[in-house]
């Protein structure tokens, strides 16, 4: 729609406009958002080939001149003999067959035609709650139980292995490690939103620090209540309790319940880390809160990511309900190869759960009950199938890394 309408995030008439950081983060293979960058390679990413173009120095990381990048994402575009680019609003769909990538600020009447058909499954503030690795979780200060359910075993599972006793990690805290957590809370640094976010909270989803401002004992009523959740060790319950609930169905990785956040990210993790069973824990995705719009895609997106409601309708890119330049490109990428292998007279083959690209599909595309939560995901380990047999937490990202390079070539 850029340059006749421009969203508040917006400045130039660039294509691929990198609006918050110039870095598409890590480009070590053996980490899951330089896994990404190396599987779309394969993939023949034009996005990330216009990354490498114009990066500039920053470590291991792939940062880009930012301008540069746009304009060469752009003349490509423009100079695509099969592309033909309009520079025009679109207030409803176009006829024919469609894909949809407005990104996270798609605005004015299509905005309004997507809610017509997400219902209000169409969200324009997510809160995101940080992400634990599970093997950082010390064990020796957290039991397995749901509320009010039946007394569990303080020693956990094996990872990977479910316990049958107990759906959520219960952290229990004392009142004076709890009123410490709060005052941290409180006097962490925060994130100033952007000129055209307007902090406005729902009542039902508010910041840690929100809450935490106040009253000294609103948290301990609100995500950390302890009620139903006596300790096993020794039947007493607890001051407070920091849940953490299995972030997929290999329970490698856990989300902290409730604790949506615009702490820094350096903040989170020594903040969080005072909570006993968490004072090892590495986070594999950090809590934030910001204005986005992204859609329920396992309720409302087949496999092919299509509109259950309009199957010529396809949706890729950050609103189907992924965070970050990579991953929103990862699931414009495999979009486009669903439409291609139809044009082609070939059945759509979903990438490997094992690959970085298969985990965020998989995330996007598998069906939840009514009340599983869903949120946005940066690409990350938790997404991806438990490692067979033990390894040295040394040695697991090399092991991922390799494994997700081999089920790529056989996709391939």
């Amino acid at each position: 729609m850029k340059p006749a309408r421009m969203s508040p995030a917006h400045s130039t008439p660039l294509l691929a406009e990198l609006v918050c950081s110039n870095s598409l983060r890590s480009d070590d293979p053996a980490t899951p958002a330089g896994m990404l960058k190396a599987e779309l390679r394969r993939l023949g990413s034009l996005i990330v080939e216009c990354a490498e173009a114009t990066r500039v120095p920053a470590g291991d990381a792939l940062a880009v001149d930012r301008h540069a990048f746009a304009r060469l994402v752009t003349t490509r575009i423009a100079l695509e003999p099969n592309v033909r680019l309009e520079r025009r609003a679109l207030d409803d769909f176009p006829d024919g067959e469609v894909i949809v990538a407005g990104g996270p600020l798609v605005g004015a009447g299509l905005a309004a035609r997507i809610r017509e058909l997400a219902g209000d499954r169409l969200y324009f503030y997510d809160a995101i709650a940080p992400i634990v690795d599970a093997s950082t979780i010390d064990w020796a200060h957290a039991f397995r139980g749901s509320r009010y359910g039946h007394r569990h075993r303080a020693d956990g599972a094996p990872d990977g292995e479910a316990a049958a006793d107990g759906d959520y990690v219960n952290c229990p805290l004392t009142e004076e490690e709890y009123r410490r957590f709060v005052d941290e809370v409180r006097r962490g640094r925060k994130v100033l939103p952007h000129a055209f976010e307007e902090p406005r909270w729902f009542e039902g989803c508010l910041p840690i620090e929100v809450m935490a401002e106040r009253g000294d004992d609103v948290l301990a009523f609100g995500p950390l209540r302890p009620v139903g959740l006596d300790d096993p060790r020794d039947g007493s319950r607890p001051y407070a309790v920091v849940q953490l609930r299995a972030e997929n169905r290999y329970l490698t990785s856990y989300n902290m319940v409730g604790f949506q956040t615009r702490l820094a990210h350096p903040e989170q993790l020594r903040i969080f880390r005072i909570i006993p069973a968490l004072r090892n824990a590495e986070l594999l995705r950090f809590g934030s809160i910001h204005r986005n719009s992204y859609i329920r895609s396992p309720e409302l997106l087949d496999g092919e990511l299509r509109l259950r409601a309009r199957p010529e309708v396809r949706f890729a890119g950050q609103i189907t309900g992924v965070e970050g330049y990579i991953e929103s490109t990862a699931i414009g990428l495999l979009a486009g190869r669903f439409v291609a292998d139809r044009l082609d007279g070939r059945a759509a083959l979903p990438p490997p759960a094992a690959t970085a690209i298969g985990g965020l599909y998989y995330h996007l595309t598998r069906r939840r009950q009514p009340d599983e939560p869903f949120s946005p995901t940066n690409v990350n380990f938790g997404l991806l199938p438990p490692l067979e047999g033990r390894a040295k937490k040394r040695d697991r990202r090399a092991l991922h890394a390799e494994r997700a390079r081999a089920a790529l070539g056989t996709w391939l």
